[in-house]
């Protein structure tokens, strides 16, 4: 059963290889030369007072590798098309070629062979998006160390993310099949499903996974404040900024409008906007995660997507179950 496997699935198995390959190739590339910038490491570069060397470092890493998070929100759909290639034919195409007939009517039982393809295909894409996330994270070192690793480039393409990433993908694309006996359209469905779902998790659950942290202190009056945004810091480069804002000195928070209103006032009266604040009391706040969070954040994400993943791979086996086809 495993060798029929193989034979029926070494195709997507090359293919997805080949596309983790070239990846790697261009990321191996690209990220000597940007590693080359930083000789002692990129560790050394923080703080206020840079060396030359540093500030000269940093500048060519924004100038010549400014691309790099625009390429690498691209390359987050690199799990889901790992999971997908190998998922939405696992199914769909042996009703697609009508050979389920003689496929599930030998001597291995139909659940012993789902059970065979769900285990090595779904493994195969765990190792795929495994590689693929680790080449991730060698090539942003650098600015991982810089920038912080809760930016979406870097979240949802290193540590244990992409795998989950990967499996939701192959089981939305098995399931999808399953019940639409077509592989394109299955693919398209599960595209659909994951780009719905990481959605819905990185826009409303990943952000209070844990209870945020809050900061709130009185405006300086020589703070660079500006209407629409607090430059108030959490104390670490690294740390994931939620949301910022003002509130009065009863407490109200303030609008973007009310803020806009003041700043018109301050120049009006040809004052600092931040002096202005900070004579009426107004107190700027800001919400972060801390940067050691990133690691529980990426347990409760993989177990979020696994666990989806898990349910629809048990629609598949009920389906099995009961009828296929």
């Amino acid at each position: 059963m495993t060798w029929l496997t193989w034979r029926q699935h070494r195709a997507e198995v090359y293919a997805l290889g080949l596309l983790v390959a070239v990846i790697g190739a261009f990321l191996l590339a690209v990220g000597l030369q940007m590693h080359s910038l930083f000789p002692g490491g990129a560790g050394q570069c923080l703080g206020a007072d840079l060396s030359e060397t540093c500030s000269t470092a940093i500048r060519r890493l924004n100038e010549e590798h400014g691309y790099a998070s625009k390429m690498l929100n691209l390359f987050s759909l690199v799990p889901f098309l790992i999971g997908a290639f190998f998922g939405a034919p696992l199914v769909a195409r042996e009703l697609e070629a009508g050979t389920w007939q003689f496929a599930l009517t030998q001597s291995v039982p139909r659940m012993r062979w789902l059970a065979v393809k769900l285990g090595a295909l779904g493994l195969a894409t765990a190792l795929l998006t495994g590689v693929f996330s680790a080449l991730i994270t060698w090539y942003r070192q650098p600015i991982d160390v810089l920038d912080g690793r809760f930016g979406a480039d870097a979240f949802d393409l290193e540590g244990l993310v992409p795998a989950g990433h990967g499996l939701f993908a192959f089981a939305a694309a098995t399931a999808a099949g399953a019940v639409l006996r077509r592989s394109l359209p299955a693919l398209a469905v599960a595209l659909g499903a994951f780009l719905a779902v990481r959605v819905f998790v990185m826009g409303w659950l990943r952000p209070n996974y844990q209870e945020p942290h809050r900061l709130v202190e009185l405006v300086a009056a020589d703070d660079p404040a500006d209407p629409g945004n607090p430059r108030m810091s959490t104390g670490s480069h690294l740390d994931w900024t939620i949301s910022t804002g003002y509130v009065d000195s009863s407490g109200r928070p303030l609008s973007l409008y009310d803020s806009v209103m003041m700043y018109s006032a301050a120049e009006k009266q040809g004052v600092k906007f931040s002096a202005y604040l900070h004579e009426r009391g107004v107190q700027q706040w800001i919400e972060y995660q801390p940067a050691e969070r990133f690691w529980t954040f990426q347990l409760v994400e993989t177990a979020i997507f696994t666990g989806l993943a898990a349910a629809l791979l048990a629609l598949v086996v009920w389906r099995f179950k009961r009828r296929v086809f």
